[in-house]
């Protein structure tokens, strides 16, 4: 159940937050902010579908890529109904994907479109 400080936030849990990923009740995750966007769904510029997918998540990195307006961020703020519970950031802050495993991969797929070649001893020319 939500969780309520001396100032009125309230806090949700992640588990809690992930029940709400459908059309009758859609929440979602913006820098750690939870929003319910059931009553926007129909509203929505990009769609209904584009809110469902990221329901009962966090829609932060997806939320940027778009580059949403001012009045668009002033918007949202209407919709918000509390914070994710502080236990539950790290959860959702970890990468999917590390750099390291971001680079083997980059590696083992490079063979795939470069050709080896052996270069030669060239002479320089003067400028």
């Amino acid at each position: 159940m939500a969780e309520q400080s001396d100032q009125t936030v309230k806090y949700y849990t992640l588990e809690e937050i992930q029940k709400h990923n459908h059309s009758k009740s859609t929440w979602l995750i913006l820098h750690h902010k939870v929003y319910d966007l059931t009553k926007f769904l129909e509203e929505h510029p990009g769609g209904e579908e584009v809110l469902r997918e990221q329901a009962g998540g966090d829609a932060t990195e997806n939320f940027e890529d778009v580059g949403h307006s001012t009045d668009a961020r002033e918007l949202s703020k209407t919709f918000i109904i509390g914070e994710l519970h502080p236990d539950d950031r790290a959860k959702i802050n970890k990468p999917s994907v590390s750099v390291s495993s971001q680079v083997s991969q980059w590696l083992c797929l490079s063979s795939l479109y470069f050709i080896p070649v052996k270069l030669e001893d060239r002479n320089l020319l003067p400028i």
